[in-house]
């Protein structure tokens, strides 16, 4: 019998000094530095200008926006989508310790930043392609536009009826007049941390009840006739609505709209609605546009679900050729592209030109280039939000376009830093 083995076992116990600094962490093209790159380029005196730590007046100073900025945007690109796994990375990952340059952070301000800065996160994205603009590398001649249903954080069974929503508001009130007067009785009875978090608890389900009741009348507006009585509203998220999705299920969810650059692949627009259905979403979003860059697309390449009429003959009055497939008529001997005698003479200019080889060959891009944004946006965690209200969705899609161009740059060959307009 050959002998007991000899090994060589680890000692965790032992010491080793090893100097380390962060910058030699990261390689010189990793994608962390491009981030910090295009965040030292913006033009951060908006968000400075709600600090409230100035020189001069006590108080510990504030964490440079820069950081938050650049953590989120190198979050979204990595897919992470969570606040509590974003702190937990800036403590393991050397990349988020390099962005973070020995700041600590904690998943509450992390939170917060994503959030609250929709205003600024809208100018970013304007100004990012507006510079690509002015240098001719962004035209806006053709733009394709679709929607993508995402999973709102909250559950179908949070969804209410009237008369049940009305019952809950009165309960939570009472609870509220409850505890008020428990306090003023008998300020003893609990402990003042409980007593607070008791009162903070049942203040925030009457607000949320009551906003889903200020919901209630848009949501039973749109109902049938018949089914006005089965109008519900969530408790969770108020704003959100049942839509069916992409597997055909039917969950709460938003309906995020991408309009995308059909050269470029760059994001050039972003909004969120609360409608399952992507009618009456073509013309914002070309006003939308308008509004940003000062121009009208060229062409506006959309799917079906955008194809309403009412739609197409509005955008070709503010200037833009839809790109729309045509609906298969009930009758199957007539020809879908022949103007009806009831048509404009836009709508008949869009039939005619949907049944041209050249059209079908153009309304290709449109799966080329905004179906691929929405699908790499759902490669990056676009799968649940976890946020609620449309304000704060808005922010999170926001996060998702720019992050995008910022990678779309690079693939460009632009760079990451954002040159000053001449």
């Amino acid at each position: 019998m050959p002998g007991k083995p000899r090994l060589v076992l680890p000692n965790r116990a032992q010491v080793e000094l090893r100097p380390v600094d962060l910058e030699s962490l990261l390689a010189p093209d990793h994608p962390a530095r491009a981030v910090w790159e295009f965040v030292e380029s913006l033009d951060l005196s908006p968000l400075y200008a709600k600090l409230q730590a100035v020189e001069g007046v006590a108080g510990r100073p504030a964490i440079d926006p820069r950081i938050y900025l650049a953590l989120w945007l190198y979050a979204t690109i990595e897919g992470v989508g969570s606040a509590r796994a974003l702190e937990r990375l800036t403590q393991q990952h050397d990349a988020y310790r390099w962005i973070l340059g020995g700041v600590s952070v904690n998943h509450h301000s992390l939170s917060d930043f994503r959030v609250q800065h929709g205003e600024y996160l809208d100018g970013v994205l304007t100004y990012s392609v507006a510079v690509l603009m002015h240098q001719d590398l962004v035209k806006l001649n053709r733009v394709s536009q679709d929607g993508t249903r995402v999973r709102a954080s909250a559950g179908a069974a949070s969804f209410r009826r009237q008369e049940t929503l009305e019952q809950c508001l009165e309960e939570a009130e009472e609870q509220v007049r409850h505890l008020h007067k428990e306090l003023e009785e008998n300020p003893e009875a609990t402990s003042r941390r409980q007593a607070a978090a008791r009162q903070r608890a049942t203040e925030d389900r009457r607000q949320r009840v009551a906003a889903a009741l200020a919901q209630m009348p848009d949501v039973t507006a749109k109902k049938p006739a018949a089914e006005k009585d089965k109008a519900r509203v969530s408790t969770t998220d108020a704003e959100a609505r049942v839509m069916k999705m992409a597997d055909g299920g039917f969950r709460p969810a938003y309906n995020g709209q991408f309009a995308v650059d059909t050269e470029t692949q760059l994001v050039v627009g972003v909004e969120v609605s609360n409608s399952g259905s992507d009618q009456g979403q073509l013309v914002p979003m070309i006003e939308q546009l308008q509004q940003r860059y000062g121009m009208i697309p060229g062409e506006s390449l959309v799917d079906g679900g955008f194809a309403a009429l009412k739609d197409i003959e509005k955008a070709s009055e503010l200037g833009t050729i839809v790109y729309a497939p045509v609906a298969k008529p009930k009758d199957k001997t007539r020809d879908p592209y022949v103007a009806l005698a009831t048509d404009s003479p836009s709508i008949s200019q869009w039939r005619q030109r949907m049944g041209t080889s050249e059209a079908k060959e153009i309304y290709k891009q449109r799966a080329s280039t905004v179906e691929c944004v929405n699908a790499q946006a759902r490669n990056r965690g676009l799968q649940r939000l976890l946020v609620r209200g449309k304000k704060k969705v808005r922010a999170v899609l926001l996060w998702y376009a720019i992050a995008h161009n910022l990678m779309r740059r690079l693939s460009l060959g632009v760079g990451s830093g954002l040159a000053a307009a001449a």
